[in-house]
């Protein structure tokens, strides 16, 4: 049975992941900030044994090292890195950045994706499939980027796209690949209630994409359909 570990996974897209390789028969390491709030995961936990619910702040970096104790010696054959945060408001644009909250989403949507790569790296190398997943977007593409604004979530997610390409490279030797993954616009709490996907649709995409990205891929920037994407 193959192993999951998936960072932000009480609600959204991290929940439909959980669910999804649950009814598949995958063991699914659930990770969240608050666990005892987190209902529609324990209730996916109580019907499938083989999700585990572990509690991860992911804007404490010192947690992740506690992760990585608690979990020392087990197999984790996908590190699914979803946690994320959107931190642009209105009335917060250029000229008036709350750089207080740009500092939290580089650590949140930068910071702990590459910590939980660096820690859980012998639970990688120990397991079968081998792959880093990071849920990133197509926002953080400089080339995409015609309209402006949201600099806050555009920079940090064309850092993590940046450290996720240079992490492909730095871990290749042992033959552990990064997918770095945009799920399309998806009727989540940060995509809001217009998007054009529903989430179910877009995990479904993405599970296939993950399963089908072979390690000769490793680096690339793509969409959840497979498609590549321009950096």
């Amino acid at each position: 049975m193959a192993t999951i570990l998936i960072t932000g996974a009480n609600r959204g897209l991290g929940l439909e992941f959980c669910k999804q390789y649950a009814k598949e028969n995958w063991n699914v390491i659930a990770c969240c900030r608050n666990p005892q709030n987190a209902s529609d995961l324990t209730k996916l936990a109580n019907q499938f044994p083989s999700v585990s619910i572990l509690q991860l702040d992911v804007s404490d970096l010192s947690q992740i090292s506690t992760l990585a104790k608690t979990l020392d010696g087990t197999e984790i054959d996908i590190l699914l890195n979803n946690a994320g945060i959107y931190g642009d408001e209105s009335g917060h644009g250029f000229g008036n950045l709350d750089y207080a909250q740009w500092q939290k989403n580089m650590t949140v949507n930068v910071f702990a994706p590459v910590k939980l790569t660096e820690a859980l790296l012998s639970n990688l190398e120990s397991g079968k499939l081998k792959k880093v997943v990071a849920i990133s977007s197509l926002m953080g593409s400089i080339e995409d980027n015609g309209s402006g604004g949201s600099i806050l979530y555009r920079s940090s997610k064309t850092a993590l796209n940046s450290a996720m390409k240079s992490i492909a490279i730095d871990i290749k030797p042992k033959n552990i690949a990064v997918l770095i993954l945009h799920p399309g616009w998806v009727k989540t709490d940060m995509g809001g209630s217009n998007a054009s996907m529903e989430i179910s649709k877009s995990v479904v995409k993405m599970r296939e994409t993950i399963a089908n990205f072979t390690h000769q891929q490793s680096g690339e920037f793509l969409r959840y359909d497979g498609e590549k994407l321009p950096w």
